[in-house]
């Protein structure tokens, strides 16, 4: 047997060189493609991005990604958008993925009185809903201005701090009280960052909903994935291409060719997307199955954050979580129901959640199930829009009602709305949207149930599930009580920490949370 060490071509030079790169100006599908050939090919990624042309990568991803369901080449095509003008509510929709990144208008940063809002189509009971809106707009605006004046009393500048700094730091505090008015409808705008496996799911996801304006967002985002993409150096090239075109016309229409050319991000991999069958008919009957088995029983009181265990088994586990995002019964509350229930029983509602499961579906985020912590959490809508971030955790999330009334803000160690003498008008601007919400639920429109949501304010309470393992738990603990978060999450924060620690005592030491009774700076950020 020869020896291939005698042969010089038998292997290329300098085998332990490593060479790193980075790539600019590819087009998403087309980058994907050159990505997947990793597998498929030796050559290299310069070699490939200069061979691959448009059209061979969407024949290669109508190939391998639609017709042989490679879905991981996807994820290596990561697209920006932004979104402007949505409503609280759509957002808080848009972002539900556990791979998503990006970023939103801060209520703390930002005035949102001239944001504007959201109006569905409701006929006649437009005006109403006008007002309403209107109101909660008024007391947003009123509630923080006073605030913040209250704030500057009770709070002197010290001789070291500018003038702008103080007036900034205490107007986000004032900001954080006063957001608790602000409706569902508000406007809002972010930016997200995803690859395409994701954005065809919440794509899927979006079109399938129950509201109008949720619904019309997911086509806009098919869209803008399909179309054209907005070139941030248009206008420079199209000035030098004609520059170009002043000397040598033949060169000039090169050049625009070349700089000038229609980039569409996510051609191929969104096309064919469609409403999630699976997701829209899982829900109606895990609705229907949860309406069922509670009986209208009354709602059990519960704390803000209940720790709970899952020693019953992955079966109840399974069946609960399937259940708890279709009702508004505590998790402990459905698990007790449940554990009563027969296996046969148990089992049968674990079927409804994959019974409509296509053959490319994923399974409901309620399948995620096994984590060693779940977190049963009641809050305010702006404060669970803050834990919303933790993409880590798997969240089932309930549908926003006026069955768990609201919060009222308040920050250890800050004036309160009593000291500010505000505590009744915000206490009747809630009671009045909320009497607005009703009325407008029971009007007997065509989605008057998803219309009147709208006017719910941040301030309503929510309850979300929070499931996660240990790293996690502390994580969100250390992050969330840090002296510079709302006051809301910081609650939360200290309470999920305490309530691991007192079952794990001996992890206590481990946790680096700050006690969110000790007194803290608020002019520190």
């Amino acid at each position: 047997m020869s020896d291939v060490r005698q042969n010089p071509t038998a292997f290329p030079e300098n085998m332990n060189t490593t060479e790193v790169y980075a790539i600019h100006g590819a087009d998403p599908e087309v980058l994907a493609y050159a990505m997947a050939k990793y597998s498929r090919s030796a050559l290299s990624m310069k070699e490939s991005l200069k061979e691959i042309s448009t059209q061979r990568a969407e024949q290669f991803l109508n190939t391998f990604y639609f017709a042989y369901g490679h879905r991981s080449i996807a994820d290596l095509a990561h697209v920006a958008f932004a979104i402007e003008r949505l409503s609280l509510l759509a957002a808080i929709a848009l972002v539900d993925e556990q791979r998503w990144d990006g970023q939103e208008r801060s209520t703390r940063y930002q005035d949102f009185k001239k944001s504007g809002w959201y109006t569905p189509a409701l006929g006649e009971k437009t005006a109403e809903y006008t007002a309403a809106a209107e109101k909660l707009f008024i007391a947003y605006d009123r509630i923080g201005k006073q605030m913040l004046e209250t704030l500057k009393e009770a709070i002197p500048q010290p001789a070291e701090m500018k003038d702008d700094a103080y007036v900034r730091t205490l107007k986000a505090r004032a900001f954080d009280v006063a957001r608790y008015l602000l409706p569902l409808a508000t406007n809002t705008s972010l930016g997200q960052i995803v690859n395409a496996r994701t954005l065809e799911g919440q794509i899927a996801r979006l079109l399938g909903s129950e509201f109008a304006e949720i619904r019309q967002l997911g086509e806009k985002l098919r869209e803008a994935a399909s179309g054209p993409a907005w070139n941030v150096h248009a206008d420079e090239a199209r000035v030098l291409c004609q520059e170009i075109s002043s000397v040598d016309g033949i060169c000039g229409d090169r050049a625009m060719s070349v700089l000038g050319r229609e980039v569409k991000v996510s051609p191929t991999l969104v096309k064919y997307t469609q409403p999630s069958a699976y997701e829209a008919s899982t829900k109606q009957e895990l609705r229907a199955a949860a309406a069922e088995l509670m009986q209208g029983a009354a709602i059990e009181p519960a704390p803000v954050v209940d720790l709970v265990d899952d020693s019953e088994g992955l079966e109840v586990e399974l069946a609960a979580s399937l259940l708890y995002p279709h009702c508004h019964y505590s998790y402990r509350q459905i698990r007790n129901v449940v554990t009563g229930l027969s296996a046969a029983q148990r089992d049968g509602i674990v079927a409804l959640g994959a019974k409509h499961r296509g053959r490319h579906d994923e399974l409901t985020r309620a399948f995620s199930s096994g984590h060693g912590f779940g977190f049963d959490i009641l809050m305010d809508i702006g404060g669970f829009r803050d834990m919303h971030r933790h993409r880590k955790c798997v969240q089932l999330i309930q549908e926003f009602t006026d069955v768990h009334g609201y919060d009222i803000p308040e920050c250890p160690g800050q004036p309160t709305l009593a000291d500010a003498g505000l505590e009744v008008e915000y206490r009747e601007a809630m009671e009045a949207s909320f009497a607005a919400y009703r009325a407008l639920r029971d009007s007997g429109l065509p989605e008057a149930e998803q219309s009147a949501q709208y006017l719910l304010p941040l301030g309503t309470r929510v309850r979300a599930l929070f499931k996660m393992d240990f790293a996690e738990a502390l994580y969100i603990s250390e992050l969330r009580s840090g002296v510079a978060g709302h006051f809301s999450y910081r609650n939360v924060a200290w309470q999920m920490y305490r309530a691991v620690t007192e079952r794990h005592p001996s992890l206590a030491s481990y946790f680096r949370t700050v006690d969110i009774d000790e007194p803290i700076d608020l002019l520190k950020r």
